[in-house]
């Protein structure tokens, strides 16, 4: 095996031509994302690195480049694997061939499950991945202390991974208010992460409190959903990772943002995107492609696909077609329209035997659900008639109202009212920590009857059950309980539908085709109880998440997120 001293002679003779290169892309043109154009070249590989442009090149493999355009790797600079419901591996397989060579992972839902295993366990994929997923360190489990989580990271928890193989640094600072408030738990995780990267999550953090929490020393943001937010952000030195999920869609709002003079300082990211979305849609190159058609310069949305993440997290050996970089590669057939051919990860063509070949991880959390089944009158909301909080549902948005309706009750219980679309909702803790159950009432479902249940529920991941009767909505839960995890639709006391994720709660240990029919099924179950949203589940996941405005509710009970307090029923 070759050290490093004649690993680096190799590159330098390959480079020169002096020896033939191990892998080149013979008469391809090429993506120059510093000068934005493209030029003729062959593209010469020795091992895992970019050795020669500008040139030609023999090598000891070629790939026939004619007709097809070279650009760089893409990179999804803030994902959580988790929220595409596959094993990391899964998901290499899965998104790899869409061009994203390189992916951020903030391991957080898995971690607010099993604590550091799940790190542990981001860590273990990572290493047997074919692309290259890179993990920032969860900065916030719990998210908030207005719910339960199945485990509390510290910074004595976190510091021990500083400087390991693949990790980056301090993911999402969540909990804005307590970095705002100089909370001593967020500012020991802060001063212990202050000489590398820290992630931001700021939602709708403007003026002198976005001042401040960019002086603790926050590169990036991925929050922001209008035009104005983003723009100041990008004007105070973030870096802004324009986001497009399956719920959370703010390409259409942020895509102007993309200019010659703005395109280093903006990079994509996906957050939470499932593998419906990924089949039908794509993951990055959907985002280039939806980018261009909207006007942008193909040059500028490639870069900040490709170059301006890798730049604003600290990967310096990538995001160029260039000698010296890493040969993480995308072919295009059709460079306007971002159809990718073919895929170099790591020097490596992408083909289905690279990813036979890769060793396995053994999965984790498996018997995460530490909660007895529950009984409809578990999940009744004790009162009388009158006027309530309410959250609001906003179709793609992951941001919530918070709404006033009156409601009727029977023998002491709030009810459910079709007419006003009001359904109940409630969260029971599923961690074997204490038996809370947080009920309330949400608006925008759409059902006419039935039930929908998730063991999905950013950030804690306790289960999230939306229905029009109680009794449903406990069959639904308790079949959650029985996968060890999972969604499920219920109506007329039956499952209509079902996806088991075993895996914390939170993944699926089927294959992406598997799991992608299975969403579209339970969709479908869903749209039969009345609910028109195109992405129900991952509606329901977002509605525990007390960090994003402005109505929520945890197993505490409905928290008025502006207030960060639980509101009182």
């Amino acid at each position: 095996m070759d050290g490093p001293e004649a690993l680096i002679a190799r590159r330098i003779a390959q480079g020169r031509g002096l020896e033939p290169a191990d892998l080149v892309i013979k008469g391809a043109r090429v993506l120059d994302v510093v000068t934005a154009t493209l030029f003729e070249s062959d593209v010469a590989i020795c091992g895992d690195t970019i050795v020669g442009t500008f040139g030609t090149y023999e090598g000891v493999e070629t790939i026939d480049g004619r007709g097809l355009t070279v650009a760089p790797g893409f990179i999804d600079t803030h994902l959580h694997i988790e929220s595409s419901l596959l094993t990391p591996l899964e998901f290499d397989r899965c998104v790899l061939p869409h061009g994203v060579t390189t992916a951020i992972w903030d391991p957080h839902e898995i971690s607010n499950v099993l604590g550091t295993a799940g790190i542990d366990y981001a860590l273990a994929a990572a290493a047997a991945s074919i692309m290259d997923i890179r993990v920032n360190l969860s900065s916030c489990v719990p998210a908030s202390p207005l719910e339960t989580s199945g485990a509390r990271l510290e910074v004595g928890d976190l510091t021990p991974y500083r400087g390991r193989d693949k990790v980056i640094g301090l993911a999402e600072f969540m909990n804005f208010p307590g970095v705002l408030n100089a909370d001593p738990g967020c500012i020991a995780k802060l001063a212990a992460f202050g000489d590398g990267h820290i992630d931001g999550h700021a939602p709708l953090v403007r003026g002198k409190d976005l001042n401040g929490y960019l002086a603790a020393g926050i590169r990036t943001d991925h929050e922001a959903n209008n035009y104005d937010e983003a723009f100041e952000k990008l004007r105070k030195g973030m870096s802004v990772l324009i986001r497009e999920s399956s719920i959370a869609k703010d390409l259409h709002a942020l895509w102007p943002l993309i200019t010659p003079e703005t395109s280093a300082f903006l990079a994509f990211c996906t957050d939470d995107r499932n593998p419906v979305e990924i089949a039908e849609e794509g993951h990055l190159d959907h985002m280039i492609r939806w980018t261009i058609a909207q006007g942008v310069a193909p040059a500028h949305a490639y870069r900040v696909a490709s170059w301006s993440g890798a730049n604003a997290f600290g990967l310096r050996d990538r995001g160029l077609v260039a000698p010296g970089k890493r040969a993480d590669l995308v072919l295009l057939s059709d460079y306007e329209g971002c159809r990718v051919e073919q895929v170099i990860a790591g020097g490596r063509l992408v083909t289905d035997a690279l990813f036979d070949a890769r060793p396995a991880v053994a999965p984790v959390g498996l018997d995460s659900m530490k909660v007895a089944p529950v009984a409809a009158t578990d999940l009744l909301t004790r009162g009388n008639r009158g006027e309530r909080p309410v959250i609001g549902v906003v179709p793609d948005k992951i941001v919530t109202e918070r709404l006033t309706l009156e409601l009727g009750a029977e023998e002491g219980v709030v009810q459910p009212d079709h007419e006003k679309d009001a359904a109940a909702v409630a969260v029971i803790s599923r961690h074997g920590v204490n038996g809370n159950i947080g009920r309330g009432f949400v608006k925008g479902f759409g059902l006419r009857a039935g039930a929908i249940a998730s063991s999905v529920g950013h950030d804690s991941h306790n289960i999230c059950v939306v229905g029009m009767d109680h009794a449903d909505m406990a069959v639904a839960v308790n079949r959650v309980i029985a996968l060890g995890g999972g969604f499920v639709v219920a109506e007329g006391g039956e499952v209509r539908a079902e996806l088991a994720l075993p895996v914390a709660g939170l993944i699926s240990l089927e294959p992406h085709e598997a799991v992608r029919e299975k969403l579209v099924a339970l969709r479908a179950a869903a749209s039969a109880l009345g609910c028109p949203l195109s992405e129900p589940f991952l509606q329901v996941a977002f509605l525990p998440l007390a960090v994003i405005p402005h109505l929520k509710i945890t197993d505490f009970g409905m928290v008025d997120v502006d207030r960060f307090e639980v509101v009182a029923q």
